[in-house]
């Protein structure tokens, strides 16, 4: 690995913990309970319409009817759904919240005629601009319909989420180079070479950011469904978010290839993610206890990765990390996104569990402090979409592309990792 595979040790100097696991667990309770979920639940409830009204501005305030999203109206499903299953909140009113969604998503943004569903719909889910299949989005109805059986024990839930499998299968599988083609017309034919796909790419990419959500996608299907084919996925894809979008050379993934995984590094390409390839390595650690296959293999992979990232994309001065950066340079984006703490933290402590580093603790202890500090909206509930480097908070709360999925799930995450550790 070279001197970037000792990185960590010079970045985070070895501190004993000023925090015991035991110590952090009441805060990320609180911040779950009476800052994300107090936010989303019931306010976002569409009581109207039906599925979620997600366009609130900076301080929660609605702004009124926006176009509905397949991406976040599954994810707002999966989390009413995760936080059943787990636990949290009152069971019969979070299992209602999700069938709240699931309706939406079956009843008006399913399309009967060719399967899949909508990118988008109107408010009333009575229309639809962008009726093209994606797989980014359709990955996020797998999830949000697979954790509905799991929490809900519905029968009819998985039968919808294992006909939304076969159909991945028979129309978007690429077998003859792995993984899935993502960008079709609405009945599932190809788009032309040259058309930009809703993920902004040209329709024959494929991006390791879609394959990432197939991965967590498959994770949970196949734990609902035990499907013999869906496990061959799912080992499909720790290949593929474990090798073929790891550049090896470098220590980062990058996001665009050519349909036979050749990479594109040029443009969008040409940058490391942060929080993708932090959020990479805990998703595959997830997969892997899915699949029942060792982890031990992969750990040379997640500590080159997580180098690069500690590398290149941390903040030493007050923690979290930076949105992106071009490859072995220093990050260019210079903002903190909510989305990239709450992978970082669940990296971080996954990393400790596996290896006992007091270094990723030392990384998650300081990553977490600027999230209480400064990513937490203690006033206004939720957190800020975006951090700047003189701390300032700013963005919508909630809109087309931010739900309460990425922090919500870090926290239920982050609280039974710490759990499973002994106090220090």
């Amino acid at each position: 690995m070279g001197t970037l595979g000792l990185f960590v040790l010079a970045a985070v100097p070895v501190l004993a913990q000023t925090v015991t696991p035991a110590a952090v667990v009441p805060q990320m309770e609180k911040a779950l309970r009476d800052n994300i979920v107090a936010f989303w639940y019931p306010k976002t409830l569409d009581r109207k319409y039906g599925g979620y009204t997600l366009n609130h501005g900076p301080s929660g305030e609605w702004k009124g009817d926006a176009p509905k999203m397949i991406v976040t109206q599954a994810r707002m499903v999966w989390l009413f759904a995760r936080l059943a299953r787990a636990g949290y909140g009152d069971r019969a009113r979070m299992l209602e919240a999700a069938g709240h969604g699931y309706r939406f998503l079956m009843e008006k943004m399913w399309d009967p005629r060719h399967g899949g569903f909508y990118w988008s719909v109107d408010a009333a889910g009575l229309k639809t601009e962008r009726p093209k299949k994606n797989m980014y989005g359709e990955s996020f109805a797998l999830y949000a319909l697979s954790e509905y059986a799991m929490a809900s024990g519905r029968q009819d839930v998985l039968a919808r989420a294992t006909a939304l499998f076969d159909l991945f299968e028979r129309k978007a599988h690429d077998s003859v180079y792995g993984g899935y083609r993502e960008h079709f017309n609405a009945d599932w034919t190809p788009t032309p070479p040259g058309e930009r796909g809703y993920m902004g790419v040209d329709s024959q990419v494929k991006l390791m950011n879609t394959h990432l959500h197939l991965l967590e996608s498959m994770t949970s299907f196949y734990r609902a469904s035990k499907l013999p084919l869906a496990r061959e996925r799912l080992l499909e894809l720790i290949t593929i978010e474990s090798n073929a979008v790891f550049r090896k050379d470098v220590g980062s993934c990058s996001d665009q290839y050519k349909l036979d995984w050749t990479p594109i590094l040029q443009g969008g390409g040409a940058r490391a993610s942060y929080g993708h390839d932090l959020e990479n390595i805990w998703l595959l650690v997830d997969a892997a206890a899915a699949a029942q296959v060792p982890v031990a293999p992969y750990l040379d992979l997640f500590r080159h990765s997580f180098a690069y990232s500690m590398k290149y994309g941390w903040d030493s001065k007050d923690g979290g990390f930076w949105y992106w950066g071009p490859f072995s340079q220093p990050a260019a984006g210079l903002t903190k996104s909510w989305w990239v703490q709450a992978e970082a933290l669940v990296s971080a402590l996954t990393m400790y569990k596996l290896t006992g580093d007091p270094q990723y603790w030392a990384v998650f202890e300081k990553t977490w402090a600027f999230v209480q500090g400064h990513q937490i909206d203690w006033q206004s509930g939720e957190w800020w979409s975006s951090v700047d480097p003189l701390l300032a908070g700013s963005g919508d709360k909630a809109n087309e592309w931010k739900a309460g999925y990425h922090n919500g799930r870090a926290m239920m995450e982050c609280i039974a990792l710490l759990k499973g550790l002994k106090s220090q």
